[in-house]
């Protein structure tokens, strides 16, 4: 059920998708909630869950209801989200994060699919140059991207200004690939740096939400989301999953380059290996 529920994602209008995430991060409080909760939690109307349910085929929320809670006794969820309270204590706040981030890493293996991440190791196998972009949050996680590439011995590089990365964009050629990192998925600079990149050839690869304007531009989606409330607080577990999705790829690249990859690496770790203080360990 919750794998369908993700499936259908990319499917949903704007509106319906907050619903369809709204269950996916909550699942058990979703089956015991009033249509009038969902639609308050959501931010949507409460026509709007109920259409959310006929999309995936149900005729009204009870009937889905149904099916979310025998799905949950079936597949098991160790973890729900709980949102963050101003009257929270620190060990509140500690089991809170944690939490909702070991809910949100186990529930990225619904929404990442297979064919799109071995269809993005495919492109940035053959990438004669990678970029990575992303504006704020999203930003921090484009060099982390950047730092990992670039020791396979790939041209890589990492945009966090907008105007950068529309200058860039004009430069890539259909060798290139364009890794664009946003949660939101809607940066308009970002949109139209993409629009530039694929005119100019480029292949576009998007971390984002399935959906997204970004995800309707792209070449191959790679889908993250995440239950937060990111008007009160930067976001945070969005930032995680877009860092583990970042992992996946270089494993996987590193993976297929093979033996290229692994000389690289002990290259790049000779060279700093006299920058590293020796100490021993076993006393420390």
């Amino acid at each position: 059920m919750l794998s369908k529920i993700s499936e259908s994602l990319a499917n949903l209008s704007g509106a319906e998708r907050k619903v369809a995430e709204s269950a996916l991060a909550e699942p058990k409080w979703f089956v015991h909630a009033a249509v009038a909760e969902i639609a308050e939690r959501a931010s949507v109307s409460q026509p709007t869950v109920i259409r959310f349910c006929r999309s995936l085929g149900y005729k009204g929320l009870p009937e889905f209801k149904l099916a979310l809670s025998a799905s949950i006794g079936h597949e098991g969820l160790p973890y729900v989200h709980e949102e963050l309270n101003t009257d929270d204590d620190i060990s509140k706040v500690v089991e809170k994060v944690l939490g909702n981030t070991a809910a949100s890493v186990l529930g990225a293996r619904r929404f990442l699919k297979e064919v799109e991440l071995e269809k993005a190791i495919a492109m940035l196998t053959h990438a004669r140059r990678i970029e990575f972009y992303g504006v704020g949050n999203s930003g921090i996680v484009a060099h982390d991207a950047q730092h990992k590439f670039f020791r396979f011995g790939i041209s890589t590089v990492a945009y966090v200004d907008t105007h950068i990365q529309l200058m860039a964009a004009a430069v890539l050629g259909s060798q290139d690939v364009l890794v664009v990192i946003s949660n939101s998925g809607s940066s308009i600079e970002l949109l139209d740096a993409v629009s530039i990149a694929k005119e100019n050839g480029a292949a576009v690869i998007a971390i984002t939400r399935a959906g997204s304007p970004l995800a309707q531009l792209a070449d191959c989606v790679l889908s993250v989301a995440a239950q937060e409330n990111s008007e009160l607080y930067t976001p945070m577990i969005s930032r995680l999953l877009q860092l583990v999705v970042v992992d996946i790829l270089a494993i996987g690249l590193a993976l297929r380059l093979g033996e290229t990859a692994s000389l690289q690496l002990q290259k790049g770790k000779r060279s700093i290996h006299s920058k590293h203080l020796e100490y021993n360990k076993e006393e420390s």
